[in-house]
């Protein structure tokens, strides 16, 4: 459905409500009106969406119907920043509650603006008078470091936002503080209404059996770093970035500082232009490196979480996932930062090296989020292991290399299959590689003129290679980083010699008709 006249004009004044964010503030002012004063309500909206612009307008509202005061909560003090200017947009004079902050004139101010932790310093403190707050609204209200603040709002309306009503611990579900959801307008309804740009998602396999969950319930960092700073991941990396996004504003989510400014040292070497930018960076430098970003149509930023939340830049045009994560909360978010549209974008790449795509399912599903809210842990249990991901993977070449393949109907070889076939026949392990070696050179000889050109393409099958040993050493149970690295280097001698050994034979075989001289 398109944008009605209406809509666009509403875009153009940038303060103006869309209808879904009327319908959505109307749904919430009849709780309010129905529900006991101290009720618990949570709102999702997709990123994007305008979660900020719906509950600004209803502070606005709730100033004029109400005679209480209202208190924002956010996570970030740059959230609490560019939340206190929205809410400015829309008239409502508010006092950002920092650690800065001379609380004496108070008593002036009808809205405050808070970042958590420096709310629940002042609340102990007894500095912040809350005695007349009647509405608190806590913004990205997945996070759980919002809950050790209710007990001191236990008579006022508590309204959660949030894009994924589901918490970032399970120890500590939503279900469990807040008393109703309302779901609000779909990714997929907001991308058919042009208000979102739709993502193309390219996804990568990676094994991550290597990978640990630490206490948090994600990857650690140490393990994360390990894997994605590998020599190995970093190629696969540029080379995603070559066949998707060159040439594309693109933003790199990692796991890890180390492992960002690995990638950085990646692009730089290779001449992109890129900047790394994390939590140690000065204000200056990040004001700086942002402002770079924004300026330069082919920039690269490589960045560790910062920019998950909070960050606006609609010139985004490739999103890239340099890292795996087991929160849905985070993929949505990290994706969320290329959605935004602009008049000559409504599409953008979203390139997942850490099996994402395969873990959740596409951006943009329509998942049952009042079920998530109920059940949290029936959708969380319900994800695939890393292992039972990976046991359904299959090699997918690139577009360019399979164009190179042309000839080839079906360029792909079972190693799982034919190892069990091999083991069912009472033959040994070893048989496996050798057809696998026997496949691949005879669909190198099948697309080359010559013995030369046939040893030219078994050179760029080497992530077929290494794809198809590990997949073999997972079969035989043996992943020593020796016996790894050898069988890797005697797959492609053996490679080479079946080419010019077998070329002639298989050549006349496939073609008819024996190569030229």
């Amino acid at each position: 459905m398109s944008i009605s006249n209406t809509e666009l004009q509403e875009r153009k004044t940038g303060k103006d409500l869309y209808s879904y964010q009327k319908g959505a503030i109307d749904k919430i002012f009849k709780s309010f009106e129905e529900s006991p004063a101290d009720y618990h309500l949570l709102y999702q909206l997709p990123t994007g969406g305008g979660k900020t612009v719906i509950f600004s307008e209803i502070v606005r509202q709730y100033l004029r119907i109400h005679k209480k005061k209202v208190l924002v909560m956010t996570h970030r003090i740059e959230l609490c920043k560019q939340t206190s200017n929205v809410l400015t947009e829309f008239g409502v004079i508010n006092k950002v509650v920092d650690s800065k902050a001379d609380l004496s004139d108070q008593a002036n101010f009808s809205c405050f603006v808070a970042m958590v932790e420096t709310l629940n310093n002042r609340l102990n403190d007894n500095k912040l008078d809350i005695s007349d707050i009647g509405l608190v609204i806590i913004d990205e209200a997945h996070y759980n470091s919002f809950t050790k603040l209710f007990k001191f709002f236990s008579k006022s309306f508590i309204l959660g936002v949030t894009a994924t009503p589901l918490s970032s611990s399970m120890e500590l579900p939503m279900t469990d503080n807040y008393d109703e959801l309302i779901v609000g307008e779909s990714i997929e309804s907001l991308i058919n209404r042009g208000f979102l740009a739709r993502a193309e998602m390219f996804s990568y396999n990676v094994g991550l059996t290597s990978l640990v969950v630490g206490a948090n319930g994600d990857y650690t960092v140490k393990s994360s770093e390990d894997l994605y700073t590998d020599d190995n991941m970093l190629g696969k990396l540029l080379r995603a970035y070559e066949e998707r996004a060159k040439g594309k504003k693109t933003l790199i989510f990692n796991n890890g500082i180390n492992t960002s400014l690995h990638v950085y040292d990646t692009f730089r070497r290779a001449g992109y232009p890129v900047a790394h930018l994390d939590n140690t960076n000065t204000k200056k430098e990040r004001a700086m490196i942002l402002k770079w970003f924004k300026e330069t149509p082919d920039a690269v930023l490589t960045s560790v979480s910062i920019l998950t939340t909070g960050f606006d830049e609609p010139t985004v045009e490739s999103i890239i996932l340099n890292r795996a994560t087991k929160s849905l909360t985070l993929y949505y978010q990290m994706i969320g930062r290329g959605s935004r549209v602009l008049h000559n974008k409504d599409k953008f790449s979203v390139i997942d090296l850490g099996n994402n795509f395969h873990r959740f399912g596409p951006w943009g599903d329509n998942l049952d989020w009042q079920r998530i809210f109920k059940s949290p842990n029936y959708y969380l249990d319900a994800l695939l292991t890393d292992e039972e991901l990976e046991s359904s993977f299959r090699y997918e070449m690139p577009d360019e290399l399979r164009a190179e393949f042309g000839k080839t109907e079906d360029v792909h070889f079972d190693i799982q299959r034919t190892y069990v076939e091999s083991i069912r026949a009472g033959e040994s392990s070893k048989v496996v590689l050798e057809r696998s070696i026997e496949q691949h050179g005879r669909i190198c000889i099948e697309n080359s003129e010559d013995v030369y050109d046939a040893l030219a393409l078994a050179k760029k099958l080497g992530d077929d290679i290494d794809f198809r040993i590990k997949r073999y050493t997972k079969c035989i149970s043996k992943s020593t980083f020796n016996f790894v690295e050898w069988l890797r280097g005697e797959y492609r001698k053996k490679l080479n010699s079946y080419i010019r050994v077998n070329f002639d034979a298989v050549f006349e075989e496939i073609n008819g008709y024996p190569p030229e001289d």
